[in-house]
């Protein structure tokens, strides 16, 4: 057996971060393109940017700062607030599961008391 939980962060009951949000900003990260990293999650650019600006308007912060194209193209990146909502994230969300694990392996792997 093994345990599976999920942690999100919401605003007023609106999600404005959890594990796939972080996902996005590592593949925006990586391409430096919204679209790009739209494309390596199997999702449109619309609803990645739909998802940038639903996280920027509940937390009140620039997430990630645009660039046109042109002749020297366009592109995406991280703001460092958004790079430390997602170290801080990804920090909790190991620590969660650290103690769901240890709770689990407690309950469920030990076995009945006899």
């Amino acid at each position: 057996m093994q345990i599976r939980s999920k942690v999100w962060i919401e605003v007023n009951g609106k999600p404005v971060f959890s594990k796939g949000r972080g996902m996005l900003f590592h593949a925006i990260e990586k391409h430096g393109s919204i679209n790009m990293a739209a494309k390596e999650m199997g999702i449109t650019y619309r609803r990645a940017w739909g998802y940038i600006k639903a996280m920027e308007e509940r937390m009140g912060v620039k997430l990630v700062e645009t660039r046109q194209g042109g002749a020297h193209g366009g592109g995406a990146e991280l703001t460092s607030e958004a790079k430390e909502l997602l170290a801080k994230f990804e920090s909790l969300e190991r620590g969660l599961n650290q103690l769901v694990d240890k709770r689990f392996g407690k309950l469920f792997e030990e076995g009945p008391k006899k």
